[in-house]
């Protein structure tokens, strides 16, 4: 008992330092984030050189467990040079909003005529309507002088209701004879019938909020910015939201790269862009010979290649914008896979990291995929090594004794989930963060393996998008690989406990019990993945304002382009389900009245009292579909999730294990 008091030693050091330290500390300060990541750093050091020394370099010469230790080494050693990667990134913060307020103010002091042009250009290809409708009409509405904006939609399917819609609209459609070279090819058409200063890119799917350009030009006054990217926010939740059952409970995939990676990859300089939502310089753009076409992401490349002529990337993390995130595992994948390959490309073109003129090394090594490449073998090594023992007895290291083990590797995975709690605390929880990730393997691992040995095999793929998700769908090949392993794992736990049938013999085996029964856990959250909840195309947003239904005040707490509910008092009445509808800022319009449902509602005075919850649909049309587009979807509303409840995440997953869902 001693023995394993004393191993727990580092441990408590770790928890001491993060109660301390980091807990007390703010983590939007560079000094507290070096401190804490080079602390980590450290921990994961220690661990490795014990791991190579002692459980590695003593094993025996011989035999196939002997290889496996060394494979299992270094898989392990990829996963320890990316989270050092990770650990020197994260050891900077920047917020960029105080200095584009300050450039602001001179930027804008100027008369209106002396503002340079700007050209928005929407690329599509086979979005509907009620996608695109709302990214035109938001771009029209920016914030800015009409005589120097323009909005250009790219269209690539060359679609006649669509001209017919932009000429309503004022805006520029514009068309090509061919699709060469995707999405990239597409813009440079652009740019070839463009002519402003610079070029703000909107996914068809993205609506810019009013005051987009206001915050992002002034960064412009340093003519070494070739881009501001901002991050990417979404109005509907994205499948793995969905169908855990968390989607008002659990943020979205993205926002762990949004929110937390891309201000710290501005701090060290390697920001990179990320197509939507992002704002270049024309003369930039011009430079280094147009929008990439190489690679199926043109926009990483467009920052590789805007680097190697000397200009920079800068991120400025704010909501400026909305869109509309994958709406089923199809384009979940879709999505991802394009990503991870374009990143691998990268390591085999002339302009990128490896060969790209005019990189540091600090810039080639922060632009290499190892994220893509290291993370989904390092996760399939984590379920497989258990049963590799529990089957056939075939450790993954030279076993010393149990306390090693905890005095090492116990610390280390302490001092990890301490600095993410603390460095992303509405964004992580471990458990279900690695189901997510373990999820994706299955689908992501051979588009690792494709890239790395074609990289150019695979056509640009455009994510499907606005067709909703209106079935229950279930992911057949995931959900397979994953109720394999689990079966695997639970019955190699089984063979462990009869003595006749085990394979093992050595202290090791209630660590492997353990760590088996955690990938259980994880495996069979990632299986609700793979049942897909349906998803309305169009999206509410909660809200608290003045409203009244005929003459009868309210307050309005949810509302869409098609529907508004009302909260009404208890004792009103109605003539007729064709009611008019009174909201701030709007002329009156008919609404019908198709469900009324009571319930308690909070108050600011008097606590909670019964409501008629009044639901209203109705058609929009002409200026006030244009006018309600411009209220939801440009800078008034948001559909983050601010905080994490991690009591209501973990009520949502039981009662998603069973089938069912509740919203908190």
């Amino acid at each position: 008992m001693v023995q394993y008091l004393l191993a727990l030693a580092p441990t408590f050091l770790v928890v001491a330092f993060f109660l301390l330290g980091p807990f007390n500390w703010s983590r939007h300060h560079s000094w507290t984030r070096t401190v804490t990541c080079g602390f980590v750093a450290a921990v994961a050091l220690r661990y490795m050189m014990w791991r190579f020394t002692q459980t590695v370099l003593p094993y025996p010469y011989g035999g196939v467990n002997f290889y496996w230790v060394w494979l299992v080494f270094i898989v392990e050693f990829l996963a320890f040079s990316d989270v050092v990667l990770f650990l020197i990134l994260m050891s900077r913060h920047v917020d960029r909003s105080f200095e584009t307020s300050k450039l602001g103010r001179t930027f804008f002091s100027r008369d209106e005529r002396e503002l340079p042009t700007v050209d928005v250009f929407i690329p599509t290809y086979n979005e509907p309507l009620d996608v695109l409708e709302r990214t035109i009409v938001g771009a029209l509405a920016l914030d800015y002088p009409k005589d120097q904006l323009k909005v250009y939609v790219l269209d690539d399917q060359r679609r006649d209701w669509l001209k017919t819609f932009c000429e309503e609209k004022d805006a520029v459609h514009v068309t090509r004879s061919d699709n060469a070279h995707a999405k990239a090819g597409n813009m440079n058409n652009g740019l070839q019938v463009s002519s402003g200063e610079f070029i703000a890119v909107f996914d068809a799917d993205f609506v810019p909020y009013r005051h987009f350009l206001r915050r992002t030009l002034p960064f412009f006054s340093d003519e070494s910015i070739g881009i501001v990217q901002t991050p990417q926010h979404f109005f509907n939740a994205d499948p793995v939201q969905t169908n855990l059952g968390l989607a008002n409970t659990w943020p979205d995939e993205q926002r762990l790269f949004f929110d937390e990676i891309a201000p710290s990859r501005d701090g060290w300089d390697v920001s990179f862009c990320c197509g939507s939502c992002s704002i270049a310089r024309r003369k930039a753009i011009d430079a280094i010979g147009g929008f990439p076409t190489e690679s199926v992401t043109e926009d990483l490349l467009t920052t590789l290649s805007m680097l190697n002529k000397g200009y920079k990337t800068r991120y400025l993390n704010e909501r400026l914008s909305m869109g509309l995130a994958a709406e089923n595992l199809i384009g979940y994948f879709v999505q991802r896979e394009r990503w991870c390959q374009g990143g691998i490309q990268t390591l085999y073109l002339h302009n990128g990291p490896l060969r790209g003129p005019g990189l540091s090394l600090f810039q080639r090594i922060m632009f290499l995929p190892v994220s893509w490449i290291v993370q989904y073998p390092v996760r399939l090594m984590i379920l497989v090594i258990p049963m590799a023992y529990l089957w056939f007895g075939l450790l993954p290291l030279y076993f010393t004794d149990t306390a090693d083990y905890i005095s090492y590797q116990v610390p280390l995975l302490t001092a990890y989930f301490c600095l993410m709690l603390w460095i992303t605390p509405t964004r992580y929880l471990p458990i279900i963060s690695s189901a997510v990730g373990t999820f994706a393997t299955f689908r992501m691992l051979p588009t690792v393996v494709s890239s790395l040995i074609r990289p150019f095999g695979k056509p640009f793929r455009v994510t499907p998008k606005g067709s909703g998700n209106q079935t229950n769908q279930f992911d057949k090949y995931t959900f397979a690989w994953i109720a394999t392993l689990i079966a695997i794992t639970a019955l190699g736990l089984l063979i462990d406990i009869v003595p006749e049938t085990t394979q093992i013999q050595a202290q090791f085996s209630p660590i492997a019990a353990f760590w088996a029964g955690i990938n259980i856990i994880v495996l069979v959250i990632a299986s609700l993945i793979c049942f897909e909840k349906p998803q309305r195309l169009f999206h509410a947003f909660r809200l608290d304002e003045p409203a009244s239904v005929d003459d009868i005040p309210g307050r309005l707490v949810s509302l869409a382009l098609d529907k508004a509910v009302v909260a009404v008092a208890v004792d009103s009445r109605f003539e007729s389900k064709s009611v008019i509808l009174h909201l701030q800022g709007f002329a009156p319009f008919e609404a019908e009245l198709k469900q009324v449902t009571q319930r308690r509602r909070s108050v600011s005075r008097g606590g909670d009292r019964q409501a008629y919850y009044l639901h209203l649909h109705f058609n929009l049309d002409g200026a006030i579909r244009d006018q309600m587009i411009v209220k939801l979807y440009t800078g008034g509303y948001s559909q983050d999730i601010g905080d994490l409840d991690k009591v209501a995440v973990s009520v949502n997953l039981l009662l998603r294990s069973f089938g069912r869902t509740r919203t908190f």
